[in-house]
């Protein structure tokens, strides 16, 4: 329940400029708080004079109230729905299917509302849009309080993120806010009992943790992209739209987005959308090294990725590394050469289709989970490597 304390409020008007549902006014020069708050949390953050107060009873909840998996669409300004969301729909109808409930999506941004379409088509039943000039760019300031409030409004049992840049920083706010526990950076979801499943890397990568949440909700995890498939579209299934009326001041954000640098080179494919990658490791760390790769990368179509050691050495940009400090990528081939393979780098990239591993050490753990295996010096393997391809035409 949310409480106001009118003997304490100043009339600031903070906390209506912050309320993204416009339900706070003021009267009297005090603020009031209308019947449609969602306990967002917005105007008890702002509150210079801790007149606002919000209790959540996390305990003894009735679990029957929660039902539903959401996810929490990203995606690329006006462009296109990143990946990632279409990954999660698609794990997301399974999980629904599993226990008997629907699927949703909240997507925000601004003129986003055409995406909603494609949405349905990958899995979801309801599309909660919510647009705003405001949230063209993520901002945690714009899209926390819209979320949680979305959140504590409908009662989803089980909220799913992308485990990207913006996902790993919007999921813990939105999960503090309500008072929740999270499980980041999951590489596998599934259904334990009625309960939502969460498995991800612990320990250094070492050993993989399953986790769940019996006693609260929603359940809440963040997902890695390219772990999970997404379903193949389907243009004749139907859903419903509802449009979320928000009114956010850019105005009172803390922090303004000035400028925004991609890291990437211009032309480059990312390369967790690549449909090949040639990564390099510790045994391609030498002058000349990864100019061989390029060579191959370029025959191939495809791009350059790298081990953790490649960027700690400087030999590569932090942007193409792959692993579970890195990028997760699942592309149709991926050629590892001189990677040992350590488990923090399988699990960026055991996904994929297909695997080459290119290693002088016969015993190097990559050769485990390889679909192919070549044991020599990359720099007899990968010139006859390419000497072949283009041979046959770049196939």
């Amino acid at each position: 329940m949310i409480t106001l304390i009118a003997e304490k409020c100043i009339g600031c008007v903070k906390c209506v400029k912050v309320c993204p549902f416009g339900v706070i006014v003021m009267k009297e020069k005090k603020a009031v708080i209308g019947d449609g708050c969602t306990l967002c949390g917005a105007c008890e953050t702002v509150c210079p004079v801790d007149a606002i107060t919000i209790e959540r009873v996390v305990k003894d909840i009735d679990l029957t109230h929660y039902s539903g998996v959401w996810v929490v669409a990203e995606t690329e300004g006006a462009q296109r729905v990143k990946n990632v969301t279409l990954e999660l729909l698609g794990k997301g109808r399974e999980l629904a299917g599993l226990i008997g409930q629907s699927v949703s999506c909240i997507l925000l941004g601004n003129n986003v509302a055409k995406f909603a379409d494609a949405l349905i088509c990958h899995g979801a039943d309801t599309v909660f849009i919510a647009e705003s000039e405001a949230l063209s760019r993520y901002t945690a300031e714009g899209f926390q309080p819209v979320v949680t409030g979305l959140i504590a409004q409908y009662a989803p049992c089980i909220v799913l993120f992308g485990a990207t840049h913006a996902g790993r920083d919007l999921a813990p706010r939105v999960a503090a806010s309500l008072g929740l526990g999270l499980t980041a950076d999951c590489t596998g979801l599934s259904i334990l009992d009625g309960l939502l499943l969460q498995t991800r890397p612990a320990f250094g990568g070492n050993i993989m943790a399953d986790i769940i949440c019996p006693y609260t909700r929603p359940q809440m995890a963040t997902v890695r992209p390219n772990v999970m498939k997404m379903l193949q579209p389907d243009v004749n299934r139907q859903g419903t739209k509802v449009v979320v009326p928000v009114s956010i001041d850019a105005s009172t954000f803390r922090v303004a987005i000035k400028e925004v640098r991609d890291s990437c080179q211009t032309g480059v494919m990312k390369i967790d959308e690549a449909d090949i990658i040639v990564s390099g490791g510790r045994g391609v760390c030498t002058n000349g090294g990864f100019a061989l790769l390029e060579e191959l990368a370029g025959t191939l179509s495809g791009v350059v990725g790298c081990s953790r050691v490649a960027v700690d050495l400087g030999f590569r940009p932090k942007s193409v590394q792959v692993g579970q400090s890195g990028t997760t990528v699942s592309p149709k081939l991926y050629i590892a050469v001189g990677i040992s393979g350590s488990i923090q780098h399988q699990v960026g990239m055991k996904s994929s289709d297909t695997i080459v591993a290119i290693n002088k050490d016969p015993a190097a753990p990559i050769f485990q989970i390889a679909d192919f295996g070549i044991v020599g010096d990359y720099r007899e393997i990968v010139p006859a490597f390419v000497a072949e391809v283009k041979m046959n035409g770049g196939r």
